[in-house]
């Protein structure tokens, strides 16, 4: 039996698409049409002061290159706030069935590189590890691990994403594997995993399975002495109650013993909220879901020219537009034709030429992922808040 997954050369030929884009081919033939249009990918027309991070683009370069059009775009990494983030100029037909498969690439890994940055800026000194694939089709895990990269964590867990991106994975231990050395057995569970894991992988002994974590952690330094590079507690929320006050005695215990080089990992579940909570009393984060079940970017593909005449569907803004970034962090959306902001920098330029890569870029993920924090730092990221007004607020991604 075999996966449910779209296979690379469906996507790569337009079978990845929706059915009334076949109809669209159908009925611009039958009438012989094939105007040359521009169509932008936007997601808001007007800057809402809502920042997101564009990803995706490597995929959509990958889906186009070849097509006989031009394409217009921004970086991998930047950030943006209304107007087009990307422009194609071409034959109609000579595209329409790829929309499908574009809007997909840029959304989804957008709203998963937005999620990664709002959690890297709210810890920007502390490590960060992606460890959210086991919410998603595996199909896409390497696409979400490069979104998080981008989007500024340290690194992921997934094994075959690392091999895809060049990446090692990182990981400790799961409670399955304490689990199975049962209760009271803890010592020989940690042991096992000391003597079974390669040489240069940090000793990160799980402490929170069976009884207290500050009993487990002091067992398990007992147990492993100088090798114990650290602790992870991943405690179920419904039993962890203040988990910054466990933490602190976790810290405070491995301190009185002469013990505070061991480091202090948490995961589970975890939140940009937990993440400003925790930031001043852990030595690392693992976040899953928080990144990779972030909604989508809601982007659109919409034609703004035909034949050179602006055009344009009720509620979308028709003519050829340009987005801008003015040295104080200012995003702004004009026509491409019209002068822009004094000292702006355009967001959109050459990426495809006839259908051939004419920008000068690896699509590397650590350009990318410096891009982003950076044009963080500019915009003033909106993650970048006074907490100590919203203690106690809901965290809405």
């Amino acid at each position: 039996m075999d996966f449910d997954i779209i296979p690379s050369e469906a996507i790569a030929n337009g079978r990845a698409t929706d059915a009334y884009y076949y109809q669209t081919e159908l009925a611009l033939e039958a009438d012989s049409r094939n105007p040359t249009v521009v169509a932008e990918v936007t997601a808001d027309q007007f800057p809402t002061g809502e920042f997101e991070l564009l990803a995706g683009i490597k995929d959509s370069v990958a889906l186009l290159e070849g097509v006989p059009v031009d394409v217009d775009s921004m970086s991998e990494g930047q950030l943006f706030d209304g107007g087009p983030v990307m422009r194609i100029t071409g034959p109609y037909q000579s595209f329409v069935r790829y929309e499908t498969a574009l809007l997909g690439f840029l959304s989804h890994t957008s709203g998963m590189a937005t999620a990664a940055l709002r959690c890297r800026t709210t810890v920007p000194e502390t490590q960060i590890l992606s460890f959210g694939t086991r919410h998603i089709h595996p199909s896409i895990a390497g696409i979400a691990e490069r979104a998080a990269l981008i989007g500024g964590v340290d690194g992921f867990s997934h094994v075959a994403a690392g091999k895809l991106l060049d990446r090692e994975p990182a990981g400790t231990i799961p409670h399955a594997l304490m689990i199975c050395f049962g209760r009271g057995n803890q010592e020989a569970a940690w042991r096992a995993f000391d003597a079974g894991a390669p040489n240069d992988m940090p000793r990160i002994a799980l402490c929170d399975t069976y009884s207290d974590e500050v009993d487990e952690t002091l067992r398990a330094v007992a147990t492993l002495g100088d090798q114990l590079d650290g602790v992870r507690l991943d405690t179920t929320g419904s039993r962890r109650g203040d988990f910054e006050a466990i933490v602190r005695e976790v810290q405070w215990e491995l301190k009185t013993r002469g013990h505070e080089d061991v480091d202090v990992f948490v995961s589970g579940g975890l939140e940009p909220t937990d993440l400003q909570q925790l930031r001043h009393v852990v030595d690392g984060f693992g976040v899953g879901g928080a990144i990779v079940n972030a909604d989508p970017v809601d982007f659109a593909l919409d034609i703004v020219t035909v034949e050179g005449d602006p055009a344009a569907k009720r509620g979308k803004l028709s003519g050829v537009k340009q987005s801008y970034r003015t040295p104080d962090g200012g995003h702004h959306v004009g026509l491409a034709d019209r002068e822009p902001p004094a000292d702006a920098e355009p967001l959109l330029e050459p990426l495809l030429r006839d259908g051939d890569l004419v920008r000068k870029t690896s699509f590397d993920i650590d350009t990318a992922a410096t891009r982003a924090i950076e044009d963080a730092d500019h915009v003033e990221f909106p993650w970048r808040v006074d907490w100590s007004q919203t203690a106690g607020l809901p965290f809405n991604r």
